[in-house]
């Protein structure tokens, strides 16, 4: 595993996800909520499949990781369409009865600066949800290049950890 050195990252406020209103200045940010279903065995799957990076591998992108289980400082590389990699690091993780979940950091080559939070947690009621929280800004030419279509891309890719992660968790024919 690698340090968590924050001269290690592109960016200074790293950790910044675990609150989730907060966002540095000059870089946008990003909540997107999904629920999954209710009740505890639909949690504990779906904090399983986030904490081994099953809902990345479910969803078709590449992952490559210095570890099995995401922790502080492990390295992980997410590859898109085969061609754009994108280098990270884990800064923060939980693991609590209600809440499980990891944010990862950007490394030098990513394309875009920030961080990413991906937390499922479990409310009162029982229902089960899936919150990734980010705060990000191009940084590669192509993704100032994008603009807006780049916004919508990482949007997009939150909803769908949300989709995948809900047919991760749920058994067919359980209420959802």
């Amino acid at each position: 595993m690698s340090s968590t050195d924050p001269q290690d990252f592109t960016y200074a406020d790293v950790g910044a996800t675990r609150d989730q209103g907060f966002c540095p200045p000059g870089f946008r940010p990003m909540n997107v909520r999904t629920r999954l279903g209710e009740g505890e065995e639909v949690f504990r799957r779906a904090a399983e499949a986030v904490l081994t990076w099953e809902m990345h591998r479910a969803m078709g992108v590449g992952l490559d990781a210095s570890a099995d289980r995401a922790a502080p400082g492990v390295d992980v590389t997410v590859t898109l369409a085969g061609m754009i990699k994108a280098p990270c690091r884990v800064v923060w993780t939980v693991e609590e009865p209600r809440r499980a979940g990891w944010a990862y950091g950007t490394l030098p080559g990513h394309p875009e600066t920030g961080e990413e939070s991906f937390v499922v947690d479990r409310t009162g009621d029982g229902t089960v949800w899936l919150t990734v929280n980010a705060f990000s800004r191009a940084a590669k030419w192509y993704a100032k290049a994008g603009g807006p279509a780049t916004r919508g891309f990482q949007h997009a890719y939150a909803r769908r950890c949300g989709t995948v992660l809900r047919n991760l968790s749920t058994q067919a024919g359980e209420p959802t």
